[in-house]
This record gives C-alpha cells, structure tokens and sequence, in this order.
C-alpha cells in the first residue's frame, strides 16, 4: 500500500461521500443538481441514489486502509461512476450541475484507475 494509492482511493471516496447529504431532503438534491425536485417519486428515487453513492463512497474509504477490499472498491466505484457517465454521455442535453458531476465522475474514475494500477506494480 502506498500513499499515493491511498490518497487516490480517498479522493474518490469524496468525491462519492458528497453527494449522500442528498439524502436528507429534496432542497439539498435540488442544490446539488441544479434541478427542483418536486415529484414525489423522483424525490424517492434520488435521495435512496444519494444513499447509495454513500455506501460506495463508504466502501471506497474502507478499502483506502483496508487492502482486501480493494479489488470489490475499484469495481464498485468504477461501475457506479463510469455508468452514470455513459448514460449522461448517450442522453445528453443536461444541465452544468450535471456536468460538474460528470467531471467528478471522469476526475474519480482516473484516480481509483492510477490507484489500481499502482497497487498491481507493487
């Protein structure tokens, strides 16, 4: 294990941990998503998807300290996150909040893939 995996692996971490204060009202997803979250459905939708960016951010922050968690950390963030991106990629049309993310996904992603790579020279 070496620093600079682990500070990659906690920056990503972050970057998923944000967004799980979402979870605690619609003006918070509102805020972090530049979008008026008004319908209850989606509402529910997207505070239990701030929970689960949390687990992953959670997982990822774990694994930073905890080496057997490692190979199932990188998976879930790089799916988590490259998935949100190709969608946003095939959709299009969206806001610069989300863009704001999907820059955070990119920045994310190529720290937990340097950090990976890192870990398989050692």
């Amino acid at each position: 294990m070496t620093v600079l995996s682990t500070s990659l692996i906690c920056i990503a971490s972050l970057i998923n941990l944000l967004p799980a204060i979402g979870a605690l009202s619609s003006k918070r997803l509102q805020t972090m998503y530049g979008i008026a979250f008004e319908e209850p459905n989606l509402v529910v939708l997207m505070r239990h998807r701030a929970i689960l960016l949390g687990i992953v951010g959670g997982l990822l922050a774990a694994s930073a300290f905890l080496l057997p968690l490692r190979p199932a950390a990188y998976a879930a963030g790089l799916i988590s996150m490259l998935s949100f991106v190709l969608i946003a990629s095939l959709v299009g049309g969206y806001n610069r909040a989300l863009r704001r993310v999907v820059l955070a996904d990119l920045v994310a992603s190529a720290a937990l893939l340097f950090a990976a790579l890192i870990d398989s020279l050692s």
